[in-house]
């Protein structure tokens, strides 16, 4: 599940890399749980939880039936 979640994470990180941050994978758990890391300009944003939440964690369980939550690390 780890290549889906890295190939799903190509999709919005140009969105993210336009605001001047990035999208890190740390680990992909067994219970479909998530981790990312998110840098640059998205690391210290007010609007990193919705970027999270209504952007990656939406997108990723769209593309994977396993991801049940996204987590920031």
């Amino acid at each position: 599940m780890k290549e889906q979640v890295e190939a799903s994470l190509e999709k919005i990180r140009p969105a993210l890399q336009a605001d001047g941050g990035d999208v890190v994978l740390i680990d992909v758990e067994d219970d479909g749980t998530v981790k990312v890391k998110l840098t640059g300009a998205c690391g210290g944003c007010p609007m990193a939880t919705v970027t999270l939440k209504h952007g990656i964690e939406r997108l990723l369980k769209k593309d994977i039936p396993g991801v049940k939550e996204v987590l920031s690390v």
